[in-house]
């Protein structure tokens, strides 16, 4: 009977009904039209710098943290003027503190602020707020037989290495191998 019903449905096949069915899914999204121009991009929020107190130690990460920033969000400075007050508003304590209070009282006596550019603000800073003889101490560092890694990670070790082979201005493969 089965076979009977199966033949006929192949000799006389009916329509089948249409159904409500969703169209298929589109594997790639349509390609949108080019942004105009009154479009935003949106970015990301940068971090400040750290508050600085002066201490040589962090100068040059201080220094480097606002030069960073200025490079990312350069359309919120209208001057040379602004970024140098931007990056004094940080320094909050210590040597900082009488270095910033030093240029505003200067501005005050001869109504000319004392740094005009921010090449300027660079340079009088790395006087300031740089160690004086960075080369030379990590070549002592290294020379010197103190220099081993004691109770420190390899990691923290090796950072530190890294770091004093930068500072020494060691560019011979041979002679870090020797200082490691």
């Amino acid at each position: 009977m089965q076979l009977q019903q199966l033949t006929q449905l192949v000799a006389n096949p009916s329509p089948l009904p249409v159904l409500n069915t969703p169209p298929p899914p589109v594997l790639f999204p349509p390609v949108s039209p080019p942004p105009t121009q009154t479009a935003r991009r949106t970015r990301s929020k940068f971090f400040s710098p750290p508050d600085f107190g002066g201490e040589c130690h962090n100068g040059r990460a201080f220094l480097n943290s606002c030069s960073l920033y200025i490079r990312l969000a350069l359309e919120q400075f209208h001057d040379e003027q602004e970024k140098i007050l931007w990056a004094l508003t940080f320094f909050k304590s210590g040597c900082a503190t009488k270095w910033s209070k030093n240029a505003f009282r200067q501005e005050a006596d001869t109504s000319v602020f004392p740094i005009q550019t921010w090449r300027d603000f660079e340079q009088q800073f790395r006087v300031h707020f740089f160690p004086v003889n960075t080369e030379a101490d990590a070549i002592n560092a290294l020379e010197g037989v103190s220099y081993h890694q004691g109770g420190r990670t390899v990691d923290n070790y090796l950072d530190n290495f890294l770091a004093l082979v930068s500072d020494a201005g060691y560019t011979d493969p041979r002679m870090l191998v020797v200082k490691f």
